[in-house]
């Protein structure tokens, strides 16, 4: 069993429009709603390679029970979301049809009282106790506690469970200190978190801070890794076009499944960028299709960097 932890859950929007226009009204050709928030979306994926998975975090108000309903149709995930008095967030993401550009609007999630993140923290101790390894990912909802990531991964790493996290800002500076097995930031949130925005030397740092091993995705580029095994980039086999939203996630997945498995880093890499590539050439966000994941697969070039 793998968990996945959101504590900022959503109600993923999406809308499609034949071009987005500044001060103009649009005509939506198509709507999709999905739970969202970064863990829901690695726990789909990861149930979509046959893994088990729980997914937990926090769920509230009407916008919470439409995220649950939804979930309890999402195969291979059960749901271990805790009740919140606040109302859960959406996430509106409106995509260009002519140019394929994605603009997002993120709200910021409901206010968690200290009773309620106590609970939590009980409710995670039992879960972990069950399971192979934790993703911790995405923003933090009002209310927790800044270092709420550290206080996880302690928890985890106590357990003798593996935490991959993926978060950023001052969540992501002081969980790096509890040192999780892994970190997966973005070029923008491995910048911020070392000063540096050279890659290589950035990601070298950001292990030095804490973390087993760094992660990096450079978008089109692929994965950038520096591990105590050695420093590899993967990037996929041509330049891709498509929706990327959700391809970070799928890249979580990827990584947390093969650490799961026992896989090497070529390989943990390897899935990782075939998964994110198969998520943007997906027509719908965040979605993959297995064909698409296998073809790439077996032409992503991993290489010492």
């Amino acid at each position: 069993m793998i968990l996945t932890v959101t504590l900022n859950t959503a109600l993923d929007v999406t809308y499609r429009v034949p071009r987005l226009l500044p001060h103009a009204s649009h005509r939506v050709t198509t709507v999709t709603e999905r739970p969202g928030g970064k863990g829901l979306n690695v726990a789909r994926v990861l149930a979509a390679l046959g893994h088990k998975v729980t997914a937990t975090g926090f769920a509230g108000g009407p916008v919470g029970s439409v995220v649950q309903n939804v979930l309890a149709m999402s195969p291979g995930v059960v749901d271990a979301l805790l009740p919140c008095e606040g109302a859960s967030r959406r996430t509106v993401a409106v995509v260009d049809e002519a140019s394929g550009d994605t603009t997002q609007f993120n709200e910021p999630g409901p206010l968690i009282t200290p009773a309620e993140w106590s609970r939590f923290l009980m409710h995670y101790e039992e879960l972990v106790a069950r399971v192979r390894a934790v993703a911790l990912c995405g923003s933090l909802p009002p209310g927790v506690p800044v270092g709420a990531y550290a206080v996880l991964v302690r928890v985890a790493r106590a357990a003798g469970v593996p935490v991959l996290l993926d978060t950023s800002g001052e969540a992501l500076r002081r969980g790096v200190a509890a040192r999780p097995e892994i970190i997966k930031p973005n070029a923008a949130e491995l910048a911020e978190l070392t000063g540096s925005r050279d890659p290589l030397p950035a990601t070298r740092d950001a292990r030095r801070r804490g973390a087993h091993a760094v992660v990096t995705s450079l978008g089109p580029g692929g994965l950038l890794a520096a591990t105590a095994e050695g420093t590899w980039q993967a990037a996929p086999p041509r330049p891709l076009s498509g929706n990327p939203t959700g391809a970070g996630d799928s890249a979580v997945a990827g990584l947390l499944s093969a650490l799961a498995e026992g896989l090497d880093w070529p390989a943990r890499l390897t899935r990782a960028v075939a998964l994110s590539a198969a998520t943007v050439l997906a027509p719908v966000a965040g979605e993959f299709d297995p064909r698409t994941y296998e073809e790439v697969r077996g032409s992503v070039k991993v290489t010492p960097a």
